[in-house]
This record gives C-alpha cells, sequence and structure tokens, in this order.
C-alpha cells in the first residue's frame, strides 16, 4: 500500500471517530517526529503494539478486502512484566469491506457494533486442523445463546455484540447500502497476538502491507515505531 493511501485512511477514520464520539489517547495523534524523542516510559506502547494498525490483507484491495483499527490496551503473552490479561480495540469497517475468514488459535473475544451502520458477521466452527466445518455454531449473541447453520450471517446493530470463542471462524463487513457506509466496531478480547494466532482459512493473506513511500507518514503505525532513544 501507498503512505499516502495510509494517510487518507487515517484521516478518514479520524473524522469518523470524532461523528461517532469516541475519543483516543493523546499519543494516538503523535507525528513520527514524537515517536523518535518518546523515551522507554513509552515501551508498553511500543512492546505490545498498541495504536494503529491497516491492512489490506495481502489482497491489494482495501476497499474490498480491509480494516482500519486501533489497539487501545493490550497485554503481552511474552514479557512478564505486562500483567494485563486483556485487550481493547476500536475497528472501523467501511460499507461492504470484508475482513477475511480466520479464527483464533488462542484469543476469545466480544465484538461489538458501536456505531454507524450494521455489522453483518458470517460464522462458522472451525477444527484444530485448521477445517471449516459444515456443522451447527453455537452462538452468544449479548448474553442470548442459540444455535444457528455453519456459514451464517448475523446482523449486529448498534449496540449488539458476539461472543467468539477459539476456533470459531468468523469474517465480517459493514452492511451495503446503509447510509454513511462506516461501522464502528468494538473488541474487547483476551490478551491479542497478531504474530502467531491468527488462523486465516485462505493461504494467501498476509497480515502487515507492504509500504510504497510516496510521502511523509501522517502517523506511525503499530509495527513502526522506532526503538526509545
Amino acid at each position: 500500500m501507498k503512505r499516502s493511501e495510509l494517510n487518507e485512511i487515517l484521516r478518514e477514520g479520524k473524522a469518523f471517530l470524532d461523528e461517532q464520539n469516541f475519543k483516543l489517547p493523546k499519543w494516538a495523534h503523535w507525528s513520527p517526529d514524537d515517536w523518535a524523542r518518546a523515551g522507554h516510559e513509552w515501551d508498553e506502547i511500543r512492546d505490545n503494539m498498541l495504536g494503529w494498525d491497516i491492512t489490506d490483507f495481502g489482497r491489494g484491495e482495501y476497499d474490498k478486502y480491509g480494516l482500519l483499527l486501533f489497539t487501545i490496551r493490550n497485554g503481552n503473552a511474552e514479557l512478564d512484566k505486562y500483567i494485563k490479561p486483556y485487550c481493547e480495540k476500536a475497528l472501523i469497517c467501511g460499507d461492504g469491506q470484508i475482513c477475511p475468514t480466520h479464527f483464533h488459535w488462542e484469543k476469545i473475544e466480544d465484538i461489538i457494533c458501536r456505531g454507524g451502520g450494521k455489522l453483518v458477521i458470517q460464522v462458522w466452527n472451525g477444527s484444530e486442523d485448521g477445517e471449516r466445518l459444515d456443522t451447527p455454531v453455537t452462538v452468544n449473541i449479548d448474553g442470548h445463546v442459540y444455535e444457528v447453520p455453519g456459514g451464517s450471517e448475523i446482523r449486529l446493530t448498534p449496540g449488539e455484540s458476539i461472543t467468539l470463542t477459539q476456533y470459531m471462524y468468523h469474517a465480517f463487513w459493514g452492511e451495503p447500502d446503509v447510509p454513511g457506509g462506516m461501522v464502528l466496531v468494538g473488541e474487547v478480547s483476551a490478551v491479542n497476538d497478531d504474530t502467531t494466532d491468527n488462523r486465516f482459512h485462505d493461504d494467501d493473506i498476509g497480515r502487515f502491507p507492504a509500504i510504497e513511500e510516496d510521502e511523509e507518514p501522517l502517523h506511525l503505525l503499530c509495527n513502526e515505531y522506532p526503538p526509545a532513544p
């Protein structure tokens, strides 16, 4: 992805968050120069990959397959000094913009439709070897537990959430043709580790994009922070 494209996605995302009255920490607005001066007192953000995250999942079609995320808080399964056993993220889905089918080996999470349009989430059971199963799926929507056929699409309106357990395959996207076209999504989960805990159903999925530097970054992404001076 081009840096200019990433910058525009960040601008649009920040404007949408303002419309939804969803506020981020002050360091969310830091420049690369701010990060270059940030000492070790900011290492929790660096070590746990907090902050902005943009992905096109290696498809090169961000408007069709993509996601803008901001990790607000997170623990770390590898570093004992970080004791938080939880993670929280804000995600922005565009109109019909798909987060591809995947599950998590370890993480359990609640996905919450916070505002904007509806969130469509499609669910299947998965096996320990990564197979997607054609079996009934037990879903939990805000404490209401029931079964749906594998591959069912569930629509969450603002305020509703679904619990996703380990090995539960899921894909999600903003409801097409909703005025405004964007959905604010919350994620509350166990500790998140994007390097080891994602199992995508398709083998051609990439998590972090290669970046073509055609202009200066507006903000650094969570995998771009420089070490403390």
